[in-house]
C-alpha cells in the first residue's frame, strides 16, 4: 500500500507540475485519471519495490550527485582521448561481477556504467555485466569496484 501512495503522490505532483493548469474541473480530472491508473497498475499487480522503490527516496540524491560528478570527470577523459591528450583508444570488452544482491540495484549499477562515458553494459545475464570500455583506464576504474561499492551502499542503505 505503501508504493500505491507513494506511486499516487509522484504522479499527482508531475502531473500538475507539467500541466500547470489548477482549475478545480482540471484538478478534478487529474485526480480521477490517477485513480483509474492507480487501480489498473494494482489490479495488474505492477506496483512493487522495483517499479517504484521507495525504499530508495532518500538515498538517490546522494548517489546522483556523486554520479554526476563522475560523469562529467569521464567526459573530460574521453575528449581528452578523443584530442589525442590523455590515454590512447585501446577498446575491450571486460566481466564484471556487482556485488549487489537485488535485481534493481544490478540494473542501477549497469545503467551508471553505461551514463559514465567511456563505458557502455552490454549485457547484465547471471550476475555478471558485460562492459564495452573505450579505455584500458575506463576498465580499470571498473575494476576497483567504487562504483559496485557505491551502488551496494546505497542498495543496503549504509
Amino acid at each position: 500500500m505503501l508504493h500505491a501512495i507513494s506511486l499516487s503522490a509522484v504522479l499527482l505532483g508531475t502531473w500538475l507540475l507539467l500541466s500547470g493548469y489548477f482549475t478545480p474541473l482540471l484538478i478534478s480530472f487529474g485526480v480521477l485519471s490517477l485513480v483509474i491508473v492507480i487501480c489498473i497498475a494494482w489490479r495488474m499487480d505492477v506496483i512493487d519495490h522495483e517499479s517504484h522503490p521507495v525504499h530508495l527516496t532518500w538515498r538517490i540524491p546522494a548517489y546522483w550527485i556523486w554520479l554526476l560528478i563522475e560523469i562529467v570527470k569521464a567526459n573530460f577523459d574521453v575528449a581528452k582521448t578523443i584530442l589525442g591528450f590523455g590515454e590512447p583508444a585501446s577498446p575491450n570488452v571486460i566481466t564484471v561481477k556487482p556485488s549487489q544482491r537485488t535485481e534493481l540495484a544490478q540494473v542501477i549499477y549497469a545503467n551508471s556504467i553505461t551514463l559514465t562515458p567511456g563505458t557502455i553494459s552490454v549485457e547484465l545475464e547471471n550476475g555478471e555485466i558485460t562492459v564495452h570500455a573505450l579505455t584500458q583506464g575506463s576498465a580499470n576504474d571498473l575494476s576497483t569496484g567504487v562504483m559496485d561499492r557505491r551502488v551496494t551502499r546505497l542498495e543496503s542503505g549504509l
